[in-house]
């Protein structure tokens, strides 16, 4: 875990680290904990995702929790101990999976910044590698999106298999009829304002996606590193062989 890191050229967003799923494509590894602390190369997979964050200045975090939910605490206990400079805060999801746009409602009020940072546990680059986060901001900061979302080219995305979610134009647009092939890479910089609307019941950020695009007001960036994804087992140990290529 880094502990140190420089300072943002712009002030940097709350992060709410998308940590609660059940992991079923990560069987039998996800009988005994949760997915975000499966370990790729000794370290739990959701460290990756706050050393991205911590490496570009981010400062406080909040993260949901369902499957072996106390395996998660424990976890930020422990990280809390080490980085008392850093805030940490659990939103428990125990009795009811909120899927990952009713988990950032239910745990917008532990986030204080607007916009907000949704990340996922299981997509991360390197630190130092690229400074994606800050673009995101920037970009966000221009006043003309809802949503700003990290995107990878389809053919970068290592560890991914699918057909693009969108497309990126020269302007910085997502859509779906103009522009480059973009995959989205598990980052989402998004309003308070959207964050915090949606149905009493489980739902996909994916609501709110739509909901900018349909507005116009959906922007991507791209990222410029070497992106990973670990979603299967199989995923382990590609993508150990995939970091040990890079660093």
């Amino acid at each position: 875990m880094t502990d140190s890191f420089a300072a943002p050229a712009t002030p940097m967003p709350e992060v709410m680290l998308l940590a609660a799923g059940l992991g079923t494509r990560m069987r039998p590894l996800t009988f005994e904990r949760p997915k975000a602390l499966i370990e790729l190369a000794g370290k739990p997979l959701i460290d990756y995702a706050i050393d991205a964050a911590l490496a570009e200045g981010c400062k406080a975090f909040a993260v949901n929790m369902h499957h072996k939910a106390e395996l998660i605490a424990a976890h930020f206990e422990r990280l809390a101990r080490g980085l008392p400079d850093i805030g940490f805060a659990l939103s428990d999801e125990s009795d009811r999976l909120l899927d990952t746009g009713g988990g950032l409602r239910k745990a917008l009020p532990l986030l204080a910044s607007d916009p907000v940072l949704a990340l996922n546990t299981d997509t991360f680059w390197l630190p130092g590698r690229d400074r994606p986060l800050q673009r995101m901001v920037e970009r966000f900061s221009r006043g003309d999106a809802d949503i700003v979302l990290l995107c990878v080219a389809p053919d970068r995305a290592s560890g991914f298999r699918k057909a693009a979610d969108y497309l990126l134009n020269a302007d910085g647009v997502l859509s779906n009829s103009e522009g480059r092939p973009v995959v989205y890479a598990g980052a989402a910089l998004i309003s308070r304002a959207l964050a915090g609307t949606g149905p009493d019941a489980p739902f996909s950020l994916y609501r709110h996606f739509e909901t900018a695009r349909a507005a116009g007001r959906l922007n991507g960036v791209m990222i410029e590193a070497p992106w990973f994804h670990v979603g299967d087992p199989q995923a382990l140990a590609r993508t150990e062989q995939d970091i040990g290529a890079v660093v």
